[in-house]
């Protein structure tokens, strides 16, 4: 007789007996896989604060007769935001800035039917990579400030997950083999080595308080807000929230 025992966060046993195998499927057998085995799941988790932050500033211009002044406009802002930005990270922590999804169209308005020019619009995005989160709130503000026209994305990741992930793995493996010795002594057997194990590792990220602070902030600048060119200094606090990091265990041990 098999006898194989499967256990998760409910253990459960289940006993298999050779002869309700075909015939052929029994000879096929390695002798190794004819021995009892117990088969055991371990989640770990844990929660971690973002390292990391990358936000999308946009600049979007306009003009009503020249698709070469909104260009202008456009590289006049992009090129304030883009200097102070850059003189905002450092390279040597893995920072960075870049520039992207520029695009340059007319707009049109219609009425009766009939399509008419309205303006010419321009519209260029600066993406900052940096972990430097403490000074998100400043970066956005003085972006704001300087002439950029949106946030389009806030995004909180974690640059050291292959650290938290092994961490958590080893968590996850030494539960799942105290499960194994758990049930298999439940059972009256001991383990003697392992069949198999399957591992994963996965991150849910989060954008953090991201609504909140580009719609305070686009109310402010609307509002006019600014003392000097400068927004005044009702920033809102910007929450990183947490990232969670999941590890989980699959395995089976050969019993005797």
């Amino acid at each position: 007789m098999k006898k194989i025992i499967i256990a998760s966060f409910c253990t459960a046993l289940l006993t298999v007996p050779f002869a309700a195998l075909p015939a052929g499927a029994i000879n096929n057998i390695d002798e190794a896989s004819k021995r009892g085995y117990v088969s055991v799941s371990y989640t770990a988790e844990k929660e971690v604060a973002p390292d990391t932050v990358e936000i999308s500033v946009a600049v979007r211009t306009d003009d009503k007769k020249s698709m070469q002044e909104a260009s202008r406009k456009n590289k006049e802002i992009s090129d304030k935001v883009y200097a102070y930005l850059k003189s905002m990270i450092n390279p040597a922590n893995g920072d960075y800035i870049k520039t992207s999804n520029y695009s340059a169209s007319p707009s049109y308005t219609y009425n009766s039917g009939k399509r008419y020019l309205d303006k010419y619009v321009v519209s260029n995005n600066i993406i900052v990579h940096t972990k430097s989160i403490d000074k998100i709130s400043t970066l956005i503000d003085k972006s704001i400030a300087l002439g950029a026209t949106d946030i389009d994305s806030l995004n909180f990741s974690l640059a050291e997950k292959d650290a938290q992930c092994a961490e958590l793995l080893t968590t996850a493996t030494k539960n799942a083999r105290k499960r194994a010795d758990i049930v298999a002594a439940a059972s009256g057997s001991s383990i003697i080595g392992i069949k198999n194990i399957e591992t994963s590792c996965s991150v849910n990220r989060t954008g953090g308080n991201f609504n909140y602070a580009r719609n305070t902030l686009m109310m402010a600048k609307s509002a006019g807000a600014m003392e000097d060119g400068v927004m005044a200094e009702a920033a809102p606090n910007i929450e990183a929230g947490v990232i969670r990091v999941y590890s989980n265990v699959n395995a089976q041990f050969y019993l005797k």
